[in-house]
């Protein structure tokens, strides 16, 4: 790994002490207690956990540096500029399901923008990183965005909508609009972080998801960027609305995808 700062190094050695609990809970999948947190949501005891230890690792107590977290909300502390932005699991129901894709996604955030970030999937050992300035890297080996330009043939993934979600009829629209325009069929892998991460790897080239939460892509931004593809909310507002739409690919096929949305 090229990159080298001190919350970069926070970041990585919090992802893996918790990635232990996190492999040994997905080992145990069935012993472990679920409680369900809203429609579609789930919230399991290893969420808890591991958001525990990134909190623990991270040393907020020491940086003063505010928080963002799926499971506790919002900390605000002295420093308020400098903010982690943490998912503890990604990707939580292929985890309950015995999915093995999910992952750990913590970014840092200096005065609203994302400046360096982390997705890591523990159970292949793959952990996509980008520091501003510095390149996006897969375990030790530069990563780029795909260079594939013939969008009939892209491959492009998406997700949701969920149980609760007040836009299902659009969402649905919106995908078939997409899979009638490009010949491989649209994937869903159920877990946002993870799709940014693959665009930024060039493994699919392009990715939109509507009603996203800003842990769910923080790290993703960052990623997006430095792999030398783009990134936008699909609203005026940037990222940061309560709900984020976003629509992130490589840089040839940016345009045609986001016109069809």
């Amino acid at each position: 790994m090229k990159i080298n700062s001190p919350q970069f190094n926070l970041m990585y050695k919090a992802c893996m002490k918790a990635s232990r609990v996190l492999i040994r809970d997905f080992g145990e999948i069935e012993k472990l207690q679920v409680s369900e947190k809203g429609p579609g949501d789930f919230v399991t005891a290893s969420d808890k956990r591991v958001e525990k230890i990134l909190l623990k690792e991270l040393n907020i107590e020491n940086t003063g540096y505010s928080v963002l977290t799926e499971e506790t909300g919002k900390i605000e502390n002295e420093n308020k500029n400098s903010r982690w932005i943490i998912d503890p699991i990604d990707g939580t129901t292929n985890f309950l399901n015995g999915v093995p894709h999910f992952a750990i996604s913590i970014a840092y955030e200096e005065n609203k923008e994302i400046i360096c970030g982390i997705i890591f999937d523990p159970i292949k050992n793959e952990m996509f990183t980008a520091h501003k300035g510095s390149g996006a890297y897969l375990n030790n080996s530069r990563i780029r965005v795909s260079n594939k330009s013939d969008f009939k043939n892209s491959l492009i993934v998406t997700g949701g909508p969920r149980a609760a979600s007040k836009i299902k009829d659009s969402v649905f629209k919106e995908f078939e609009k997409v899979s009638m325009k490009i010949r491989p069929p649209i994937r869903k892998s159920g877990s946002a972080a993870l799709d940014l991460a693959y665009v930024a790897a060039g493994r699919y080239d392009g990715s939109w998801q509507r009603e996203l939460n800003y842990w769910d892509v923080a790290a993703g931004i960052i990623l997006i960027k430095e792999s030398g593809g783009f990134i936008d909310s699909l609203k005026e507002d940037r990222f940061q609305a309560e709900k984020i739409d976003i629509i992130a690919s490589n840089t040839k096929i940016h345009k045609e995808l986001k016109n069809l949305l």
